[in-house]
């Protein structure tokens, strides 16, 4: 996305920006520390049986049993979603040929948690009641834009930095505000957080703390 601050200050009593011309360009980078607000988890069952019916049968009697589960731990049923469910089938492979094993049944569960403490207790829950496969934790913010523009902000203001310290040490004269602002991509704005398992009473899941970046490149004008 392309700024151009002639266009976006069109008030007489605004300042007059220059064309770009004898120009500094600087990248500027912005990033905020905040603790996540809710925890999403990909977790599920996988059943292996020779007989489809079987599998599929055995499968649904334990997902119904963590559904339920987790319906009477106060987990809204609007935040169980299913997100994966698929029938495969399994061969052996001897000698260059390939043999029929068995079928499995794959069932997976999106669960949204709005009180991450409560993470390590869910999905402990999930797999006392039968849940084999836990894929992936992730925790991320209510309102991620709210975040992402405050870094934003921070991003504009090191580029000005930037610009102000190259232009100090050449000796020049730099205009403050920039006449071209591009925004950067935005790929990894959300890091991974730490996700700790162990063999205790209570999965010790660790949320640990996301870093929203923003990063911009300016160009400012001198003379």
């Amino acid at each position: 996305m392309y700024y151009q601050p002639w266009t976006l200050y069109s008030s007489p009593a605004s300042p007059i920006v220059p064309a770009c011309h004898h120009t500094i360009e600087v990248t500027g980078e912005g990033v905020v520390p905040v603790a996540p607000q809710k925890a999403i988890i990909t977790l599920g069952v996988v059943t292996e049986n020779i007989s489809l019916t079987a599998a599929q049968k055995e499968n649904a009697g334990t997902v119904t049993n963590i559904i339920e589960a987790l319906l009477s731990l106060s987990v809204p049923k609007e935040h169980i979603q299913t997100t994966q469910y698929s029938i495969d089938i399994q061969y052996n492979y001897e000698d260059g040929k390939q043999t029929f094993r068995d079928y499995k049944v794959t069932h997976l569960l999106q669960l949204t948690i709005d009180k991450i403490e409560l993470t390590g207790f869910i999905v402990d829950t999930a797999v006392k009641n039968g849940a084999n496969t836990v894929s992936n934790i992730q925790f991320t913010l209510d309102h991620p834009e709210t975040a992402y523009n405050n870094a934003l902000s921070l991003a504009i203001k090191n580029s000005q930095e930037k610009a102000a310290t190259i232009a100090n040490t050449l000796g020049v004269k730099i205009h403050p505000l920039p006449c071209l602002v591009q925004e950067l991509s935005r790929a990894n704005e959300q890091l991974p957080s730490p996700v700790s398992f162990a063999m205790k009473a209570v999965t010790p899941i660790q949320p640990g703390e996301l870093r929203i970046s923003a990063a911009i490149k300016a160009n400012f004008t001198y003379s």
